[in-house]
Parts: structure tokens; sequence; C-alpha cells
């Protein structure tokens, strides 16, 4: 992870500008006590009336300048942190591409939606508007107890007592509101993961009448987020009170005590009047730094969990100079290849096979066995524990990770379209390189141009967030139509018909069938999906129980012989 500091080096330029302006601003903004004092003790007092309009028109050439340079340093603050907070979500969002799947397998959407977007905000705002804040009550209060001291060191004093007091609270309240800032942020993540699940899946809510049960589910959550809130209210609430309490006394024990010594002739009134004007203005910087200390703990809180992420590195990786091989010709071979995940639970154990470019390998097995394991291992989505696999003679650890995986096609059992337009999730896999042409042609070798066409926009209706509004089969169709029009050497169909019925199960297999020089990898419940692969594998327990053609594994009267008469076993017997 970038530095904070390597992303403000990036914009320094305009920093410096932004200072200068905001250090113009705020001297120009110190020079009116001065001038009031001239008023005072020159004209009022003293009767030079022929100094007035000198320093009237200074008065107003000090509200112009204060107006021109507090704009340009408002503006260019909040140009510079709006672009850093763009540079810093492009890169924790780069990064979050580049983890491994292992990765999201354990970490929660709403986590990863309340960093990109809520944290990263925090951040902007304290990089642009508390930063600026900052550098402006610093440089605001050094130079009004600069200008104090040179008109009366005596009231100067109570000024300078009353910022340390308050530096020393703010302090205490920053150390306080740390750990809750970090308690908040994590139960923002889990609140937006409870709302992102239910929406995404209302349907099923409903379907369950569970309406009841999420919206307690959900109230848990948004209690927990109120308590902390709360939590911070009432650290920010006990601190608060001092910076506003003494903000309000200050002018008047200034305006008493500088009284006095007008009395005692140790000072004129027109410094008075000045005196007490800075001290006015001393006040809001005393009443900010409850506020900025906030702001300032939220951001740091939010820092440490983008940190967090940063900290976990891919475990999935290519070596520094990957093989790019001229041109993959689909040629797969496991050898002895095992697998287990964290837990150390074995999904495959010595599962070895060989399907040549332009072959066919049928894959079966109840759920649980193994089935989808394979296909994730072949796209380096984790990697094998044990033995090793190749892709065209080459180890696909050594592969280029972009050439691997763009080289397959992949319809998976869980199809996921984007909310956009069909031809764009058809044109998903290689979008700006497919023509019309080859949507319609992909559509209808998948056997979708036909209800799409019956849609009033056609290739242009827009379907909803992940299909809604799509039956089962028919985001099945548009999944395989995306996979045909990537044109790869290797296609892989997880079992991507189950929610199709017999005839079109059997139109898109002829479809398939007239790939020449593609290898395909077909994974499948319903034996009519494999019948005609070259070898056909049966997995029971993450193990390779069976193999063979289909008639080789009839013959062997085992998983597979049981699996083919339970689903054609009364059409067999002429029941049907």
């Amino acid at each position: 992870m970038k530095k904070l500091t390597a992303y403000l080096g990036q914009h320094i330029g305009g920093y410096l500008f932004a200072i200068l302006s905001m250090m113009i601003a705020v001297s120009l903004d110190l020079l009116s006590p001065q001038l009031t004092r001239h008023i005072v003790d020159d004209v009022i007092v003293g009767g030079e009336m022929e100094k007035l309009k000198y320093l009237l028109g200074g008065i107003l050439a000090v509200g112009v300048g204060r107006c021109i340079f507090g704009y340009a340093k408002e503006f260019t603050f909040d140009r510079i942190s709006a672009s850093i907070a763009t540079d810093m979500r492009r890169d924790l969002f780069a990064h979050i591409q580049s983890l491994s799947t292992e990765f999201f397998d354990r970490t929660q959407t709403g986590e990863l939606m309340a960093r990109v977007k809520d944290d990263i905000d925090r951040i902007w705002n304290a990089v642009g508007y508390v930063s600026m804040l900052i550098l402006e009550v610093i440089f605001h209060v050094t130079v009004i107890l600069v200008c104090m001291y040179s008109l009366s060191w005596k009231l100067a004093v109570l000024p300078t007592c009353c910022m340390i007091f308050c530096a020393v609270l703010a302090l205490r309240m920053e150390s306080r509101l740390g750990q809750i800032y970090e308690d908040i942020s994590e139960e923002n993540a889990a609140l937006n993961t409870v709302a992102e699940e239910n929406l995404a899946g209302v349907r099923t809510v409903k379907a369950f009448a569970r309406e009841k049960f999420e919206i307690a589910k959900f109230l848990s959550h948004n209690r927990r987020y109120y308590d902390l809130n709360m939590k911070q209210s009432r650290v920010f609430v006990r601190y608060s009170p001092w910076f506003s309490l003494i903000g309000k006394l200050l002018p008047l024990v200034i305006l008493l005590l500088g009284g006095f010594l007008y009395m005692q002739g140790e000072m004129t009134l027109g410094t008075l009047t000045a005196f007490v004007e800075y001290s006015t203005n001393i006040v809001w910087p005393m009443e900010m730094l409850g506020w900025l200390s906030n702001d300032f703990s939220s951001a740091v809180g939010s820092y440490r969990k983008i940190k967090r992420i940063y900290a976990v590195k891919p475990v999935i990786t290519q070596s520094e100079h990957p093989v790019v091989l001229k041109q993959v010709q689909g040629d797969i071979r496991f050898e002895h290849v095992s697998f287990h995940k964290a837990d150390l639970h074995e999904i495959l154990s010595d599962i070895t096979f060989h399907v040549k470019a332009g072959g066919t390998v049928g894959i079966m097995g109840a759920t649980g066995s193994g089935k989808t394991s394979i296909i994730q291992l072949l796209q380096r989505l984790y990697d094998a524990t044990d033995g090793a696999i190749y892709l065209d003679g080459v180890n696909i650890r050594d592969l280029s990770l972009s050439q691997l995986r763009s080289s397959i096609s992949s319809v998976m059992q869980d199809v996921f379209l984007f909310s956009d337009t069909i031809r764009e999730n058809v044109v998903l896999g290689k979008k700006g390189r497919v023509t019309a042409g080859e949507v319609v042609t992909a559509s209808q070798n998948a056997q979708a141009s036909e209800f799409i066409d019956r849609l009033e926009s056609g290739y242009d209706t827009v379907i909803g967030e992940r299909g809604v509004g799509l039956s089962g089969g028919q985001k099945q169709r548009i999944s395989i139509a995306r996979a045909l029009a990537k044109h790869t050497p290797v296609l892989v169909l997880d079992d991507s018909t189950s929610a199709l019925d017999m005839e079109t199960e059997f139109a898109i297999q002829q479809s398939l069938a007239q790939l020449k020089g593609t290898t395909k990898i077909i994974i499948a419940h319903r034996i009519s999906a494999v019948r005609h692969a070259d070898e056909i594998l049966v997995l029971e327990g993450g193990r390779v129980a069976e193999r063979g053609t289909h008639e080789q594994l009839l013959a062997q009267k085992g998983l597979y012989y049981k699996t083919w008469q339970a689903q054609y076993g009364s059409w067999l017997n002429g029941e049907v």
C-alpha cells in the first residue's frame, strides 16, 4: 500500500499553492484588528480624520483579498482531496481484484463495500477539509498569539494557557475515540452485508416468509451501530462543552482585564479594542479542535482498516517471467492432483486424466464430490496442494495468469449476469472484439435468440441485477452464449444445462459438437450431457471411482450404471 504521504506528494505543488493562499487569507483577516486599532486611537481619539479614508480603504482591500485567497484555498484543497480519494479508491479496488479466491471466501461483500466507499470518503474528508482546517488553525493561532504578545504580553498569557488546555483536551478526546471508530467501521461493514444479502435475496426471503426474521437480524446490527454512535457521542459531549465554554468566556475575561490595564494607562483604547477582536478570532480554533479531533479519529480508524486489506497478499501469483504460449491448443493433463483448503479437509485426491486438444471429457459425481474444484484448479482460482496441471505441456503455475484464464470460457452452475444489456453480457469475455453478427450467432447456438427476439428491445434489453426477471434457463442460455462468443481453445460447462428441458439441451449439444478444435470439459448430473465424451470420469469422495466411455461404464455396472438406471430406467423398461 502506498503511504498517504505518497499520494500527497503527487500534489505537492497544489498543496503549496493552497497553503500559501491560506496563509495570505489568514494574514489579511488578522490585519483587521490592527486597522481597527488605528481607527480608534488615531481617528476617534486622536481626531486625525484624514486617515479615515485610507483605513476604510484598507478594510475593503482586506475583505476583497480575504475572499479571493479564501476561495483559492478552498477550491484547491477540495480538488486535491477529491483526486487523492479517486486514486486511493482506484488502487484499493485494483488490489482487491488482485487477491485470490480464498480471500473472498472469508471476506464479506459488505465489508469490502464499506472499505471502498465509506472509509475512503472519511480519508477524503480528512485529507481535504480536516487537513485544511488543521493547518489553518495552527497558522491562525500562531499569528494571533504573535499579534497579541506584540500588543500586551500580560493579556496574551491568558489565551496561551487556554490554547494549551484545549490541545490537551483534544488529544485525550482523540485517544478515546480511536477504538470506537474502528468498531463503528466494523459494524458499518456488517450492516452493509446484511442489507446487501437481504435485498439480493428478497425473493427467497418472501418465498419462505422470513421477513420478520430478516428485519430482526437487520435491527440487531442497526441497534449495535446506534449504540456505537451513541458511545462516540457521549465521548464528544463530554469534552466538546469545554471548548465552547472557553470560547465564550475568553473574550469577556480579556475585556475585563484589558479594561483594568487601560485604566492603569498600560494600553490605549485602540489596543484594547484590537486585543478583544483578536480574542474573538482565536475562539473558533478552540471550538474547532473538538470537531477536528472527531473527524481525524474517524479517518485514522478508516485508514487502519484499509491497511489491513493491503496487508493481504495474493496467494495465486505468477512467476516473474511467465511462459506465454504462442498459441494455446487446449491439451490438458492432470497428474496426481490433490487439493485441500486451509481447514485441511480433502476435496480432491490423486486426480489424473488427459484430454487432448479438441477432445471432450465428461465429469460426473454426486454433489460435493469435487467436480467444480477441478475447474477452479484449472483456472488457478486455487492452486493444487499436490500434483501438477499442464496446458499444452506447460505447468499452469509457469504460465501467464492472464493467458491461462483468457484461454478458458466457463459456464458456471451459479450463473452471474450483470445489470446491463443482454448484448453487453454476451460480449463480456471479449468486449470490443465481438461483432453484432457474432453475438447473434452465439445466441442462436445457445438457443437464446428465440426468447431474446421476443423482447421489446431485443439484445439491447437491460436485464435486472444478477439477471432478475429472467428464468433460470434463460440465464443459463445467455451464459452459454457468452462462453461461445469468447471463442477460446477450452470450453468448460459446469452443469450449465440443468435448468433446461431435454429438447433445448439436445439442441445446444448439437451446436457444441460442431465446435472443432475446442477442448471441452463437461460437468453434469445428466448422463445425456456427457455420454458422447471421449472419456467420462465418475467422482466419489474427491477420487476417480470410475472412468471410461459411455459404453465401457455401462458395462462395468457401477456408479455410472446406477445413475443411468435412475435417469432412464423407466424408459428402458418401457414404462413411459
